[in-house]
């Protein structure tokens, strides 16, 4: 199955046709050690607003690592970056609260009802209670979530859940959203519902960085990089790469780089 593509029907914030010229990631160096193990070994790239970039590599290519300094949950041992403007070695805090995050497991809790899950993040995130309350009803409305409103999130379809959770991520209106693996395990047709939600995201200036195991999903970003040992050894986009390594698809360049890779674990 396959999904007509981002550039078919969608206009860059930039309003030029490309990508804005806003670096809402900048990543200079960075580096992480662990005692004598480097996971992540010197890596550079920016990512532009409104982009979808996708962030690929083997288990133990340490893009988890990456993500995780990208997301201020680990202090870069080297290097330096910035995501939605602040420095992820000093402005943890407000790194958190200006990005968006959905794992695959879909970052919800299942003992709590759709709403009650929609007020925690809002809370989490920093919004005010009287906007929580009124996006809350307009999110309802738009996922047509009214007779859904007071059920447990455990008791939703899967589809439901992943849709769900991705509007949690950006339900504060975030610059950046990480998604973790987002549509690991779910059938073809939601994995296509969710692109959907994505260029609908990016139509709104909404940067997304994504990690897939999914090399057909490779194809709708707008710039992939590909780690492999610590270190990205290919980015652009994915017409070009497939270029460069004379490949007919993205999973045979993933391919033609992860053979490379020596280490197992990131």
């Amino acid at each position: 199955m396959t999904i007509s593509t981002k550039t078919s029907n969608y206009t860059h914030p930039s309003g030029a046709g490309g990508l804005s010229t806003e670096k809402v990631i900048i990543a200079e160096q960075l580096t992480k050690k662990f005692g004598n193990f480097t996971a992540v070994d010197n890596i550079s790239f920016e990512v532009e607003r409104g982009e979808i970039f996708g962030f690929l590599g083997a288990n133990g290519a340490g893009k988890t690592t990456a993500m995780r300094m990208l997301c201020g949950l680990s202090i870069p041992t080297s290097g330096k970056g910035t995501v939605a403007g602040f420095d992820i070695g000093v402005q943890t805090e407000l790194v958190k609260k200006n990005i968006g995050y959905m794992s695959q497991k879909f970052s919800l809790y299942d003992d709590l009802k759709v709403w009650e899950n929609i007020e925690l993040f809002g809370g989490i995130y920093g919004m005010k209670d009287k906007e929580i309350k009124e996006k809350t009803d307009e999110l309802m409305h738009i996922l047509n979530f009214e007779n859904e409103r007071n059920k447990l999130v455990g008791s939703l379809p899967l589809g439901f859940k992943q849709k769900l959770a991705f509007s949690v991520s950006i339900f504060h209106n975030p610059q950046v959203v990480f998604l973790d693996e987002p549509t690991g395990g779910v059938d073809p047709i939601t994995r296509r519902r969710f692109w959907e939600l994505i260029y609908d995201a990016t139509s709104r200036g909404i940067t997304i960085f994504v990690t897939t195991h999914y090399m057909d999903e490779a194809e709708y970003c707008d710039r992939v990089s590909i780690m492999v040992d610590g270190r990205i050894e290919a980015l652009d986009s994915p017409k070009n790469l497939k270029k460069q390594f004379e490949a007919k698809n993205m999973d045979d360049v993933f391919q033609q780089l992860a053979r490379k890779a020596k280490r197992v674990d990131s």
